[in-house]
């Protein structure tokens, strides 16, 4: 679709290069490198140890050339909705997709709060369509949508009459930002008849929200809703891995009419405990198919439960891109930050990834395009369906019918949809009937056995493979040659929630690093790719980087525990005070540091966030993503396999997206523990460096033997010293009492190996 104009455009690329930042980089780069080029130099009189320093600084090296690569050209799109208003065409559809899989970690009303927000989305109703996926199979998601639909006739007027701009309800009435609660229609804002008919139905509207909240709260404490009856019968004898597809059109806008709601639609996917069913992956293509026989929308967007739409012209922005100018018909996705509300003040969890948006995600768009982050992404529906740019040119070719079904699956009805959507011949909003759809076939497509001998998951869809399958899908689309875009709108287009406690966070990270592993070592390697496909070089370093996180672990590990070796034996690391290349490692800590610091205060946080990321960067590399590692290792010699772990969300209904002090009230912000194994190997590690700093300070150090050099001296104490600081949470909760404390038994394995590693130290000395 050609729209907009050379004068007028929709959109314009806008970069943020900046040559101070890459000097820097290069500078860094070069220091980095003198430190493995001293100890090559020095290579005599060093034992294996040395050697063991060199391969892990050469691998920090080579993982900052990622960085520098991916970072070197900062990029990001603006858009002008209103200029896309402004065409007489006629807007295409889009089916919104929201996932989620525990009604108990992921609380109903959260679900129910995102769904509000894209229901009142400003676009034309008859055009969108809402599906919503429950994993878990609960009623009480049904029952609350059922009833969301009731207030949301309601809640869609208002909004759009008030021209509200939060209209996720609890943020709208229960922010503290007064803005929120008042009609932001500028030319009322005088008018007191106005204004008082507005706060009636504002106090109206609070009203038959928290009647709805009360709902929602008395269906969850009788555990079933309805005693099961009615629309709920179908949840008779149901198990959360064990139960039939169920699919409930809870809301039709038949007349396609743009005063009334869009399509809502409630899908649980069949489960059997004998079928895999691959986690979100697999529930995002059930969504895909179903919504393809019911509205079969050009376009998709997918959010996470706990995401909700905080900008009301996102649709219309991402068609901006989307479906603008004939220069950016080749990009497949696009893909908007990660914000989230109601932020601890200073990121105690080190988890808002606010730097790595602002430049890390911005080089990345400045290269092939955004990885796909899993939420907050419009999908083109005719790529998520394996389309490469070359096969545009004979997309109006007749297709086997035995190859669709080998690509599609057993459902002609689905195959013909599909069919038509590669060509684009999409169904027009008067003509969609959702009643109509065969029932049967509806839930034919969203079996667990559809897509058995289909090419799903591996060349059509979201792919499988991965417990991240976000990075997975949008690697396999941009190794066909597509491209994304990244769009900042401000304010930002979703907002969701993080995890505020130190499990929480862990599980998260681990699950990151398990699942970007897997795809390293997988048959999607964008090594692989970049070689024998169209991934372009500088794309696959930056995919590199993010897949190497888990990775990273292992020098991280190996050098930390190096530090105590060189204390504990007696063993130089780095050069001596007389030496002239003392310098270099001193030059490292203070020019990345400083670099670091001005990233965080260019994006408005302060340095005490700065330390916490620090600290839980350390944390993080030396605990859940070390599991991560493991349990890749585990499943690629058939031990076990990975799991999908759900992360607990809490949706606070106070705050703004700005800091707060009161958050850190109440044990909010404050690091928890629990008997989870990611403890432990970053709990041995601080144990380890303070046994080599007791022997240290109370000159307990052997003496120097042949192979160890001149001995450790005041660099290798300073930097255990400095990495004890780093762990510092972990610290405290060795003296920590009931959640804020390690557990003992996790402090017993943890001193176990510490103490292990010494007698290693110490075996390896007297040799």
């Amino acid at each position: 679709m050609d729209i907009g104009s050379s004068s007028h455009p929709l959109c314009e690329k806008v970069s943020s290069k900046n040559f101070v930042k890459n000097l820097f980089h290069i500078i860094i780069f070069f220091l980095l490198l003198s430190l493995p080029t001293y100890r090559i130099v020095s290579y005599q009189n060093h034992d294996t140890f040395w050697h063991l320093a060199l391969l892990c600084e050469l691998w920090f090296t080579f993982y900052w050339v990622l960085i520098i690569s991916t970072k070197w050209n900062p990029v990001h799109y603006k858009t002008y909705p209103e200029r896309l208003l402004q065409w007489r065409g006629e807007l295409p559809s889009v089916d919104m997709f929201v996932t989620t899989a525990d009604a108990v970690l992921e609380p109903a009303i959260m679900t129910i709060n995102t769904v509000l927000s894209l229901l009142a989305v400003d676009y034309p109703t008859h055009k969108l369509a809402c599906y919503v996926s429950d994993d878990g199979c609960s009623p009480i998601i049904l029952y609350s949508l059922i009833e969301a639909s009731k207030f949301a006739k309601l809640w869609v007027p208002f909004c759009k009459k008030h021209n509200v701009q939060v209209r996720a309800p609890f943020r709208y009435f229960y922010s503290s930002d007064d803005d929120d609660t008042s009609s932001s229609s500028d030319h009322h804002s005088t008018n007191k008849k106005y204004l008082r008919d507005f706060q009636q139905e504002w106090i109206r509207m609070k009203d038959e929200y928290e009647q709805l909240s009360c709902k929602i709260e008395n269906a969850l404490k009788m555990s079933v809703p309805s005693g099961l009856s009615g629309d709920f019968e179908m949840f008779v004898n149901t198990q959360r891995n064990n139960h039939p597809t169920i699919i409930k059109v809870i809301w039709e806008n038949k007349k396609g009419v743009t005063d009334e709601l869009p399509h809502l639609v409630y899908i649980s996917r069949e489960k059997r405990p004998k079928h895999t069913h691959h986690y979100k992956a697999g529930a995002m293509n059930v969504l895909t198919r179903v919504s393809g026989l019911m509205t079969n929308a050009p376009y998709m967007l997918n959010v996470d439960c706990d995401m909700f739409v905080n900008d009301p012209n996102v649709v219309l922005r991402a068609m901006c891109l989307l479906s603008g100018p004939k220069p950016l018909n080749d990009i497949a996705f696009v893909q908007f930050p990660q914000v989230f509300y109601d932020r601890l003040k200073d990121d105690p969890f080190g988890n808002q990834m606010i730097v790595i948006f602002e430049y890390m995600a911005k080089g990345i768009a400045g290269l092939q395009g955004p990885c796909y982050s899993g939420t907050g992404c419009f999908h083109s529906r005719k790529i998520i369906y394996g389309l490469s740019p070359e096969d545009t040119k004979n997309i109006n070719c007749e297709q086997d019918e035995g190859l669709l079904i080998k690509q599609f699956g057993k459902s002609k009805e689905f195959a013909g949809a599909a069919t038509n959507a590669l060509k684009g011949n999409y169904i027009t909003a008067s003509e969609i009937r959702l009643q109509t759809i065969s029932v049967e076939t509806a839930y034919h497509v969203a079996s667990c056995i559809y897509e058995s001998g289909t090419s799903w998951g591996t060349k059509v869809g979201w792919m499988y493979g991965s417990t991240t399958e976000d990075m997975n899908t949008g690697l396999c689309i941009h190794k066909k040659g597509w491209r994304s875009a990244f769009c900042v709108p401000d304010p930002p287009a979703f907002l969701g929630c993080t995890p505020t406690n130190g499990p929480g966070s862990m599980i998260q990270q681990k699950r990151w690093a398990t699942g970007l592993l897997e795809i390293l070592v997988g048959r999607n390697c964008p090594i692989f790719f970049t070689i024998f496909d169209k991934l372009q070089f500088r794309q696959c370093l930056a995919y590199l980087w993010v897949l190497l996180w888990g990775f990273c672990s292992i020098p991280e590990l190996c050098y930390s525990l190096l530090l105590a070796y060189s204390i504990i034996t007696n063993s130089q690391l780095y050069p001596q005070s007389q030496e002239p290349t003392f310098i270099i490692p001193i030059s490292i800590f203070v020019v990345y540091n400083l670099y670091t610091i001005s990233e965080y205060i260019a994006t408005g946080q302060s340095i005490k966030a700065w330390w916490n990321n620090q600290k839980m960067t350390r944390i993080i590399s030396m605990g859940p993503w070390i599991l991560g590692v493991i349990g890749v290792i585990l499943k690629l010699i058939g031990i076990s396999e990975t799991v999908f772990e759900v992360t607990k969300k809490d949706q606070s209904t106070s705050g703004t997206i700005s800091d707060h002090d009161d958050h850190i009230n109440a044990g909010v912000g404050t690091f928890t523990f629990d008997e989870s194994p990611v403890f432990v190997p970053v709990t041995t590690l601080l144990l380890v460096q303070l046994i080599a700093l007791a022997m240290a300070f109370l000159r307990l150090k052997p003496p120097v033997r042949s192979g160890a050099g001149h001995g450790s001296g005041a660099l290798e104490v300073f930097c255990s010293l400095w990495l004890v600081l780093c762990l510092w949470n972990i610290l405290k909760g060795l003296f920590g009492k009931g959640k804020y404390g390690i557990p003992f038994s996790t402090i017993f394995k943890s001193a176990a190996l510490a103490l292990l590693f010494v007698a290693f130290c110490n075996r390896r000395n007297n040799i």
